[in-house]
């Protein structure tokens, strides 16, 4: 299966694309706003593969380009910056392509970090409205500790819940996601 994480070059998007190109065998597309970033990138964490003695090709380039080559499009950037991105790529979208975000609604302020409730009720409905209609969008990932995920030997033990209307896209995250020793995915009601 291909995979595109679109921001890419975060911590979400590094943990998630060193995770499944260590633990399976989905071609991983970074993807960035600048594809020379996502290429730089995707040469970091195919290092950081090839030292642990895993052969995997991973590439970089630009969102759109990322998107359109992808079967799942992880989605994972900021809350403020979603729905920009998905409107960004609407174009590679379709009924075809599962749209997944991570993203979680969050404010820091000096007393720390507290839950923001979007407008549309969740980050997820912020994607799908966003999306072209049709595109399939599931919630995944909200609760994964970035620097965890990215740490390959740490042992995960987490389990994620994935929402979304469409039960054959969650389905098919829940399997993606499975694919990642040490977590375990949890269909919820959306």
């Amino acid at each position: 299966m291909d995979i595109a994480l679109l921001g890419g070059t975060g911590d979400v998007g590094e943990g998630l694309a060193l995770r499944w190109a260590y633990d399976t065998t989905h071609d991983i597309v970074i993807g960035s706003r600048e594809a020379q970033k996502a290429e730089n990138k995707a040469e970091e964490y195919a290092a950081e593969l090839d030292s642990r003695g895993t052969e995997t090709t991973i590439r970089g380039t630009d969102n759109a380009s990322a998107a359109a080559a992808a079967d799942v499009v992880v989605a994972a950037v900021p809350a403020y910056h979603l729905t920009d991105t998905v409107e960004a790529v609407a174009e590679s979208l379709d009924e075809e392509t599962i749209l997944v975000t991570p993203a979680v609604g969050m404010k820091r302020d000096e007393s720390g970090f507290h839950y923001n409730r979007p407008g549309a009720g969740s980050v997820t409905a912020l994607a799908a409205g966003a999306a072209p209609e049709g595109t399939p969008v599931v919630g995944a990932f909200h609760n994964l500790p970035a620097g965890r995920l990215a740490n390959l030997d740490a042992d995960l033990g987490i389990d994620t819940l994935v929402v979304g209307d469409d039960e054959d896209a969650v389905s098919t995250v829940v399997d993606v996601a499975e694919g990642i020793e040490g977590l375990r995915a949890l269909a919820a009601a959306a």
